[in-house]
């Protein structure tokens, strides 16, 4: 089995809007019931906190694999990352290990790539973006952007020092988009055709009030419930990457309370005309786009023998 690192992640990462094509694939697979993929479980051991295992099977590209990852909303801290786990890719024909890569890196590309799988299928041209928070979320989305063709982002976060730090890090890894500072979270969302917010999960008391969004703003929480609300949910079509995945991650009580049913799936939903009004896109994350990422690594690792080989 091959073990990679979040470096070798990086090195091996194909081109991002190649990425975005095998995340739109992927959603479209899920939503046509071409790929295998159960609800994740969740298991827990304090409040707050919670991991899963996501385990996914893609027959007709012979794609298998699972992730596991935890979220702690405390971790930051204590100087660890929120979100941290690992990916095993799977020989899809005798099921034996084939590649094992750190969760972290492979997260946050693939969570950017399904948004911009939607915002190129559904924001118009040149449409304004805004970004609520500037973590490790936003940094993988604006390299994202960037890729796709937009070149300015409104972004609002608690600390103007991290907005400094996103600034800093994007002069090296995507120098062609532009960093905009919004002097307030309302001035973040005024007006913008597209509003991604990536605060922590579980938070009570950030949710943006439904008088904020315009109309027909394009609405993509990677947040669950920490921005947009219930409330705000309901004045807009819903879709969902998985619609039986977020069933189950709303039964859980605190996850996704009051929120609607989703209408519609993510993947039918990039290849439909987009709807008039609000539209909020809840991608709360599914394994089959995590395997489809990680199973590019790992081929383009085998081909260039990066990563430690290492006995089953």
């Amino acid at each position: 089995m091959r073990i990679l690192t979040d470096a070798d992640v990086r090195t091996c990462l194909p081109p991002l809007v190649e990425v975005v094509d095998l995340v739109e694939d992927a959603l479209s697979a899920l939503a046509e019931g071409r790929a295998d993929v159960p609800p994740k479980p969740t298991v827990r051991t304090s409040p707050g906190m919670f991991a899963n295992a996501m385990p996914a099977a893609y027959p007709e590209r012979n794609l298998l694999g699972c992730k596991w990852i935890s979220v702690v909303p405390d971790n930051p801290v204590r100087g660890l990352p929120t979100a941290s786990g690992v990916m095993v890719v799977n020989d899809g024909d005798t099921g034996v290990p084939r590649a094992m890569l750190p969760a972290h890196e492979l997260t946050a590309v693939r969570t950017a790539a399904v948004t911009g799988a939607c915002i190129r299928a559904l924001a118009p041209p040149g449409a304004t973006i805004s970004y609520v928070g500037a973590g490790l979320q936003a940094r993988s989305h604006l390299r994202v952007l960037e890729a796709l063709g937009h070149s300015e982002v409104h972004v609002w976060a608690r600390r103007r020092e991290a907005i400094d730090g996103l600034v800093s890090d994007l002069a090296t890894h995507a120098p062609g988009i532009r960093v905009i500072a919004s002097p307030s979270r309302e001035a973040a969302v005024r007006d913008k055709e597209v509003v991604i917010t990536g605060l922590s999960i579980g938070l009570t008391d950030m949710t943006i009030p439904v008088t904020w969004p315009t109309d027909d703003a394009l609405l993509l929480p990677i947040d669950y419930a920490s921005s947009i609300g219930a409330d705000l949910a309901e004045t807009a079509v819903l879709a969902a990457d998985d619609p039986h995945q977020f069933a189950a991650v709303r039964a859980v009580r605190g996850k996704l309370d009051g929120y609607p049913t989703p209408t519609t799936w993510t993947g039918h939903q990039v290849h439909a005309p987009r709807p008039t009004g609000r539209l909020v896109m809840q991608n709360l994350g599914t394994g089959i786009t995590d395997l489809v990422v990680a199973d590019a690594i790992a081929a383009l690792a085998e081909a260039s023998g990066t990563g430690q080989l290492v006995d089953m």
